[in-house]
């Protein structure tokens, strides 16, 4: 399928859970199997059709996705990178690809999620929004390590983040739809306690309008 949305890619951060593997490399540059573990968000959006892709990652390591991915060609899709200075969050490094958008839609994911299946219903599904954002959710067995929606008749009525008492056990996962307001919503948005532009938060604002749907991922 061809799509007409961008894709951005956050791969950010320290990696400081996993030290010290991460004492030479970005986390997203160790191996997964038999690639490294950025190949696999990107191998996401291009099978959805997405071949404009922005990757967000920060560090002393940044120049090593340049050196492994070059301009993207031989992973199936054309890249472009931006820098984010320290860790401000999710959503702090997402408002870096706001000229990369140009006003469009796009769809976010987190360097770090492999997924068994694919987006493409989603994709498809959030193509057929007049506006707004659609998440990708799943049942876990420990959804206070995430981001939890609260589903009420076939709908999104609450997100929490990472709750001592989850109200359901469906995880946001690091994969997000948006339209061309989500950057208008981010600059809205306050560090949390963590000093951190949460994503929940962006993701509430777009519930409190009303425009806030959800898909199912699959495996």
């Amino acid at each position: 399928m061809k799509s007409e949305l961008k894709g951005v890619i956050l791969a950010g951060g320290l990696g400081s859970r996993l030290y010290p593997l991460t004492k030479v490399t970005n986390k997203h540059l160790l191996p997964v199997y038999d690639k490294p573990m950025i190949y696999y968000p990107i191998a996401t959006l291009v099978n959805a059709g997405v071949r404009e892709i922005m990757i967000v990652t920060g560090g002393n390591s940044a120049g090593d996705f340049l050196r492994l991915l070059e301009n993207g060609e031989e992973v199936g899709c054309s890249l472009r990178y931006a820098y984010q200075r320290g860790e401000g969050g999710i959503a702090d490094a997402l408002r870096l690809a706001r000229d990369f958008a140009a006003g469009g839609r796009i769809c976010v994911v987190l360097g770090d999620n492999l997924i068994e299946g694919n987006v493409c219903d989603a994709a498809r599904a959030f193509l057929a929004q007049p506006r707004g954002a659609r998440l990708l959710v799943k049942q876990v067995a420990d959804p206070e390590r995430f981001g939890v929606a609260t589903l009420e008749g076939g709908r999104i009525v609450r997100i929490e983040e990472k709750p001592r008492h989850p109200a359901s056990n469906y995880a946001v996962t690091g994969i997000y739809f948006y339209d061309e307001t989500v950057f208008e919503k981010i600059a809205r948005c306050r560090p949390s306690a963590r000093k951190e532009l949460e994503i929940t938060d962006v993701n509430n604002l777009y519930l409190e309008e009303g425009t806030l749907e959800y898909s199912e991922l699959e495996g």
